[in-house]
């Protein structure tokens, strides 16, 4: 789950991170008592949404007096910015965060997530910060600076002086870096997160180091136990049928394709999808309704398909381990009939009970067809999709 800027700059704040002054406005009103709050007569207006390439895209602005801050914040309010990282329809923005302005001397980047392959948190940094990380990165990667957290006693204090002195900071800059990469990894491990990332990372014109922006991502897995974070979530940032999966503690991704797919578990949705592909079709969606599955998710797995106008086909590939073939099978039937099911269902069944549920699905009367194993469902589907 992704946080808003000013939501993630709260949280480094509480945990001792330099941000500069600021507060989220969601009208023209607010943004207009916020900058009398802050004091100046110059601010910095920046766009809250889930995505990258703000500045490019004109969604980060500095002005100077009260009218240019009331039509700046009026243009951007309502409206949806488009970025290298939204796609062509671009994001909704209906929250602004109005800060004070920061005098640059230098721009550094730093972030920290978790290396899969090291299975460590790791902290990543660079000397070159703001809208280009990504391409300085691919193209040298030699800048880009690494300290691995031990899984036993964290990070240390060591590591973000050894950063620092790459990075070519001075005195006390170096034990302001140490605080702010210690203060990060207690909030990492403290909030369960998967990513925190500062770009930049300034070093003020008084010599002090601001998080001038930052990302935080939330492990969705962890949310149970991080209910305060979970109420910052912003649906209106989400595809709205990612937001309605969500809902129901389904996972679902949507794609250009046209079979819709309905699987439990990742790995088999994933070679679902492969087979589809193989076989000459694109799939429309992701979708694990997952292991423990019911009638009722499958019955709303079947309305959030269907709520996609260019699926000709679904296909349905359930193994029936926790749950009885039979059950689901029981599920498939119900929901087709709830739902009012037109499109050209495929039923592939595989587990416990699993001939009672194919002799269920043949004997319901319904125009659901059957397959004997996933190559065959793959091929039934493109051919359904294809008439």
């Amino acid at each position: 789950m992704n946080l808003h800027e000013h939501q993630a700059k709260a949280l480094l704040s509480e945990y001792g991170i330099p941000v500069p002054a600021g507060k989220p406005a969601f009208s023209v009103r607010e943004a207009l008592a916020v900058a009398e709050e802050l004091g100046g007569d110059a601010w910095v207006i920046k766009a809250q949404i889930h995505a990258g390439g703000r500045g490019k895209a004109g969604g980060v602005k500095t002005v100077k007096g009260r009218k240019a801050l009331e039509e700046t914040a009026d243009s951007l309010l309502g409206s949806r910015l488009v970025t290298h990282q939204t796609g062509p329809a671009g994001q909704p923005v209906d929250r602004l965060l109005i800060e004070q302005p920061c005098t640059i001397a230098r721009e550094l980047y730093l972030a920290c997530l978790v290396d899969r392959a090291l299975a460590r948190v790791v902290f990543l940094a660079s000397g070159v910060g703001g809208m280009d990380i990504e391409d300085l990165t691919a193209d040298h990667p030699e800048k880009l600076l690494k300290a691995a957290a031990s899984p036993t006693a964290g990070l240390q204090a060591y590591q973000c002086r050894e950063i620092a002195f790459a990075l070519g900071l001075k005195d006390k800059q170096i034990t302001a870096l140490t605080r702010i990469m210690l203060g990060i990894f207690h909030l990492f491990k403290a909030r369960d997160l998967n990513l925190v990332e500062i770009n930049p990372l300034v070093v003020t014109a008084a010599g002090e180091l601001v998080a001038l922006d930052a990302k935080i991502q939330v492990d969705d897995n962890a949310l149970y136990r991080q209910r305060h974070l979970e109420e910052l979530y912003d649906a209106s940032q989400d595809d709205p049928k990612e937001h309605w999966a969500r809902k129901y503690g389904l996972s679902y991704i949507a794609l250009d394709g046209n079979i819709g797919c309905m699987v439990n578990g990742a790995g088999l949705a994933m070679a679902t999808m492969d087979l589809i592909k193989l076989h000459g079709g694109m799939p429309a969606n992701f979708l694990d309704v997952g292991g423990g599955t019911t009638a009722d998710k499958v019955a709303e797995a079947f309305k959030l398909i269907q709520s996609d106008n260019k699926v000709k086909a679904i296909l349905v590939n359930i193994f029936g381990g926790i749950v009885r073939c039979d059950l689901i099978a029981e599920g498939i039937i119900r929901a087709v009939q709830e739902a009012g099911i037109r499109t050209p269902v495929v039923v592939r069944l595989e587990g416990t009970n699993v001939e009672k549920g194919r002799a269920l699905l043949k004997q319901s009367g319904l125009s659901i067809i059957t397959a004997d194993g996933l190559t065959d469902a793959a091929r039934k589907a493109v051919t359904a999709a294809g008439k």
